[in-house]
């Protein structure tokens, strides 16, 4: 899945590729990323992962950067393809994103909530069909609850997903 997004506060987007896996295996090795992705996977198995997901229409992983250094893993993705769409209502042109503060010396310092508002003012923009944006983020994950919140997600109620219970987070178009 292509897509191109323009983003404000100096950061930016670039599709992952395999070579990025070394870098997003080590990110999602990280205690405060890997308690709630589970996916601290071996380099090999992230390019493969990342391929998987460049070749579909799933979803577009991605790396974050601000100010031209990277920092965080991103994945977009269409609600109306994922397993999420059968615990809500969903939109046709919903998206939702899954965000990873990778650098641990930019973690606690705000600017996963500042990317989070960059990330849906880009994806509403970009797509006038969209209204939109969601994000499910585990209940108890009280920094990455307060990120969302922080970037005007709104607390929408508590999806019992099979590997958590996830607090149903969305932006709307304003």
């Amino acid at each position: 899945m292509k897509y191109e997004l323009n983003l404000d506060g100096g950061f930016a987007l670039r599709p992952a590729d395999s070579s990025d896996a070394p870098r997003i295996a080590l990110w999602m090795a990280q205690p405060h990323i890997q308690h709630w992705w589970k996916q601290d996977w071996p380099v090999e198995r992230w390019a493969q992962e990342i391929e998987r997901q460049t070749a579909g229409v799933h979803s577009a992983p991605c790396v974050a950067s601000v100010d031209a250094e990277e920092f965080g893993y991103v994945e977009l993705y269409r609600v109306r393809h994922d397993r999420l769409a059968e615990h809500y209502a969903y939109e046709e042109h919903d998206w939702g994103v899954h965000v990873a503060i990778g650098d641990v010396t930019r973690v606690g310092r705000g600017l996963g909530r500042q990317l989070l508002r960059s990330l849906a003012d880009a994806l509403l923009h970009a797509e006038p069909a969209c209204s939109r944006v969601v994000a499910e983020p585990d209940l108890e994950n009280t920094p990455s609850v307060r990120a969302f919140g922080a970037a005007g997600f709104e607390a929408s109620g508590e999806l019992h997903l099979p590997d958590k219970t996830a607090l149903l987070m969305v932006r709307r178009r304003h």
